[in-house]
Formats: structure tokens, C-alpha cells, sequence
């Protein structure tokens, strides 16, 4: 796939209850992945970009810290991917971000997420 053809993106997700793997890099056992129902894992998410909007947080760092993807350790970053590789809901969100754009809440079989695409 040609470079042109492709995105960049970063990515704060949080799992709950109906997420496909009920485990993360920070929750290895799930305890609080499974307790965490989705309406909680939104209203989460809505205030950390809230937070990242204002100025008040960098989307990076919290990803680093808030993030249950292994992406975490790189602030979130997904690198370039292009059609066809993420589920489908995250490559229409991310496709239809400008660059620096942070979108609104995107659900996904792995939880939910707020994308940032950067290239």
C-alpha cells in the first residue's frame, strides 16, 4: 500500500464489560475491565477529551497512563496504517479526522476509543 494511501494515529481506548478480550497491559486479569460497563468507560473518555481540548491535558501522556492498549508505551501511537488493517468503526473515525483532529467517542469489539490522527 502506498504511503499516500495511509494514516497515522493515536488512540486512548477503554475496555468494559463488553470488550472481546477482557485484559489489558495494565488490568492483566480483567478485574476492573469487567466491572467497567460501557456507559462508564464513555463518560470517562468524554471527560478526558474534554480535558485534552482545553489544553488541560496532553493527549500523549494521558494515553500513557489512561490507555488499556499496548500502544500506551509509545503515547498511544498506532503508526501508519491504511484501509482494511483496524476494525472498521476505527478506520472510518480515523479516515474521517484532519490531521490533529481528536475525534468523538468510537466503538469498537475491543472497547472504546478516542482517536487523534496525526498524519
Amino acid at each position: 500500500m502506498a504511503a499516500r494511501d495511509q494514516v497515522r494515529a493515536s488512540h486512548i481506548l477503554i475496555k468494559h464489560q463488553g470488550s472481546r478480550r477482557k485484559a489489558s497491559w495494565k488490568d492483566p486479569e480483567g478485574k476492573i475491565i469487567m466491572s467497567t460497563t460501557r456507559d462508564a468507560a464513555v463518560e470517562q473518555l468524554r471527560s478526558i477529551r474534554a480535558d485534552i481540548v482545553s489544553g488541560k491535558a496532553n493527549f500523549e501522556e494521558v494515553a500513557a497512563r489512561v490507555s488499556d492498549c499496548s500502544s500506551a508505551k509509545r503515547g498511544g501511537d498506532l503508526g501508519p496504517f491504511g484501509r482494511g488493517q483496524m476494525q472498521k468503526p476505527f478506520e472510518e473515525g480515523t479516515y474521517s479526522l484532519k490531521v490533529g483532529e481528536i475525534s468523538d467517542i468510537v466503538d469498537t469489539d475491543s472497547g472504546a476509543h478516542i482517536i487523534k490522527r496525526t498524519a
